[in-house]
């Protein structure tokens, strides 16, 4: 199978180390610097300079976000840390009781967002702290495309909230511990991936229910394709795109599903203007492959760990990848 995709082609070639020198959890574009999210207190920063280390946490990094200026990261110290380009760190916030933060977010107007136990907490850009109480453990969180409204994955559901309102916030239900939440672009759909593997989706309007399964494991990743049009995720040894082309999404349609391996699908991310994406495998291979008629191009060959960190720069020249094993790397394309 590897021999066929080196007919294909490849851009291996093209691979710029990065020392890290431990597991990186996931990587972020600032222009095109990139952020590197190491599982332990650090982030390493890299340019067309060299490569920088900045601690950040006074422990392990559990969740991080980009926000286009700078990444926002949530720690097992209880805080959560923005850091800039240059490399300079400030604290947001603090827990009080020193809780584990399990994800972060941004939104608009400079707000962030973390869960934290059983609660969602937004601070806006103005200072102001919401908080919202769950029945069970906050987990993946995510803004609307559109207004202020942010959406909290937990046991059997979602919750839709507007932060500003007093208003109690919209539930979607599902049985099942859903763990992260993304919204479609045009913000009709919420699809949330589950502890068992299958993802699950409503529609905004009239919540109705996208039962999306037949994954071999849990789904950690998803991305939409440019325009919304397709939804890409991980969960197979294959990569599995859902259509969302129409106005009833992915209902009573089946996947498409591209660049078969012997390997899981571990990480995924969408070329930023063209129907490409990127497929970081198991066995630390990544594939560039074009939606339209599965064309492969090797970007990676197969190593010794798997993928968890891929991600484009903002006009898709770049290419970013680590791995658990402390590899990391940035491809030109």
């Amino acid at each position: 199978m590897t021999e066929a995709r080196n007919e294909i082609g490849s851009v291996s070639e093209r691979i710029r180390p990065v020392d890290v020198q431990a597991p990186v959890v996931a990587v972020h574009f600032l222009g095109d610097t990139a952020a590197f999210v190491l599982g332990e207190e650090t982030i390493v920063i890299a340019d067309q300079d060299g490569e920088r280390r900045v601690a950040v946490h006074a422990g392990g990094i559990l969740c991080s976000a980009g926000t286009g200026t700078g990444i926002l990261t949530g720690g097992d110290d209880g805080k959560i840390a923005a850091t800039g380009i240059d490399g300079a760190t400030r604290t947001v916030a603090t827990d009080e009781k020193r809780r584990w933060i399990n994800r972060v977010t941004t939104g608009p107007d400079n707000a962030v967002a973390w869960s934290v136990g059983k609660e969602a907490v937004v601070l806006t850009g103005k200072g102001e702290k919401r908080v919202l109480d769950l029945p069970s453990t906050a987990g993946g969180l995510a803004f609307a495309p559109r207004g202020f409204r942010l959406a909290v994955a937990h046991y059997n559901g979602a919750s839709l909230w507007f932060p500003n309102s007093e208003a109690a916030p919209e539930e979607f239900e599902w049985k099942g511990s859903h763990l992260d939440a993304l919204f479609s672009p045009d913000g009709r759909f919420l699809v949330t991936s589950m502890q068992e593997p299958a993802l699950h989706g409503w529609r905004i309007g009239d919540g109705q229910h996208m039962r999306m399964s037949g994954y071999t494991t849990k789904v950690q990743s998803m991305a939409w394709s440019i325009g919304g049009k397709w939804l890409a995720t991980s969960g197979a040894n294959q990569l599995v795109m859902w259509p969302f082309q129409a106005k009833d999404g992915p209902m009573g349609q089946s996947p498409s599903l591209l660049a078969p391996s012997d390997y899981n699908v571990e990480r995924v991310a969408c070329h930023p203007a063209q129907d490409i994406v990127a497929i970081g495998y198991e066995d630390g291979m990544v594939l560039l492959v074009r939606i339209e008629d599965g064309a492969e191009i090797l970007a990676r060959p197969p190593a010794t760990d798997p993928i968890t960190a891929l991600a484009w720069n903002p006009d898709g020249s770049l290419l970013a990848f680590g791995t658990d094993g402390g590899e990391a790397g940035l491809l030109a394309l």
